[in-house]
């Protein structure tokens, strides 16, 4: 059975076949978040760790570490920041040394820059997941030999010096490709955790079912644990959560043993709250003033102020449960836990009483 061990200084967690599936937090990722790259840029790691902690308690068993950063005024000091071989390495290598501070989580090493990944696997405890190898020659020969000597798993995704291709028969190739050429190094099939690559749904209708072909066949002929992007199926839709949702489920049906995701449902702003409190106003529905923003998010539906378990893994631990990959469904129990109110043991009580009367 195939089991790709990542460990922290003190924690295990193993991708498996028979394992509960594995949720890789995505969000210490300066792409594409312009807030958090502006901070980075200023030293300022708060959020970073905000986001560790609260993956964490999300539910997330692995931390991805991003170092893709854009340091837009310092590259205007310093022309050296605008070489990401410059800026990522030392990043790598700070954002690695502060995130296992706080948390035990393993961690999942995630740049394309060949120095970050060295950084990065060097400042780690334990045995990190890398991310990530393709079918390129370039990449192949620059990130192998570090998968090798630093004897670690890694991801590897499923497109070549071609491109990525919509058939999934080149897909499938690809990732065969990696597993042989990682063979040649002398790393094992049970280390490479291959991303079959999600194609969005609103653009290709079969894109689902691909890639639930492509986990079946990854498994059964090449024997590997599988990742993707799962908010990838949902791109440009609306009612993201819906579909990723469904996903992810079908996802674990089929085989998939992992994910990299957002594992946290993010808080309500102020500014959504005083929207809400507005609209209310205008249909002549008046809310104190002294109201618990807290109180008036859950009054209204609207979530919570505070970082909370997203509703994917809500699917996430439903797939577990049903795949008997939850023993006696003990998460499922713990994360759905509510504790019976006085008046529900009541009123049980007195429909009994009732029966008996009649």
């Amino acid at each position: 059975m195939t089991r790709t061990v990542i460990e922290s200084k003190t924690k295990t967690v193993i991708i498996g076949f028979d394992e509960p599936f594995c949720v890789i937090g995505e969000r210490i990722n300066p792409t594409g978040r312009k807030k958090l790259a502006a901070e980075l840029e200023q030293d300022d790691f708060s959020t970073v760790e905000a986001d560790a902690i609260a993956q964490v308690e999300a539910g997330a068993t692995v931390l991805d570490i991003n170092s893709g950063a854009v340091f837009s005024n310092k590259m205007a000091e310093d022309p050296r920041y605008a070489d990401n071989n410059f800026v990522e390495p030392p990043l790598m290598r700070e954002l690695v040394m502060r995130v296992q501070k706080l948390v035990d989580a393993p961690l999942c090493i995630d740049s394309s820059v060949p120095g970050a990944l060295k950084n990065g696997l060097e400042a780690a405890e334990g045995r990190p997941l890398l991310n990530s190898v393709t079918g390129e020659e370039e990449r192949l020969e620059l990130v192998l030999p570090l998968v090798k000597q630093y004897n670690v798993p890694v991801v590897a995704i499923s497109n070549d010096d071609t491109g990525i291709s919509e058939d999934p028969d080149v897909r499938f190739a690809v990732a065969k490709k990696i597993v042989e050429r990682a063979a040649d190094h002398g790393i094992p099939a049970h280390d490479i955790v291959v991303d079959p690559l999600v194609m969005p749904i609103g653009a290709m209708g079969t894109a689902g079912l691909q890639v639930f072909a492509l986990v079946r066949r990854l498994r059964e002929e090449l024997g590997v644990n599988t990742t993707c992007g799962a908010s990838n199926i949902s791109f440009g839709l609306p009612n993201r959560h819906g579909v990723n949702n469904a996903f992810l489920a079908m996802a674990a049906t089929a085989g998939m043993t992992s994910a990299i995701m957002n594992p946290v449902q993010l808080p309500v702003s102020m500014k959504k709250i005083d929207e809400k409190k507005a609209a209310l106003a205008a249909a002549g529905i008046i809310v104190p003033d002294d109201i618990d923003p807290e109180t008036f998010v859950k009054l209204m539906g609207m979530g919570s102020t505070k970082p909370q378990s997203g509703k994917e893994m809500e699917s996430i631990r439903a797939a577990n449960f049903l795949l008997d990959n939850d023993p006696s469904g003990a998460e499922w129990i713990k994360a759905n836990k509510v504790e019976n109110a006085a008046g529900g043991a009541g009123a049980r009580g007195g429909r009994e009483r009732k029966r008996r009367r009649g």
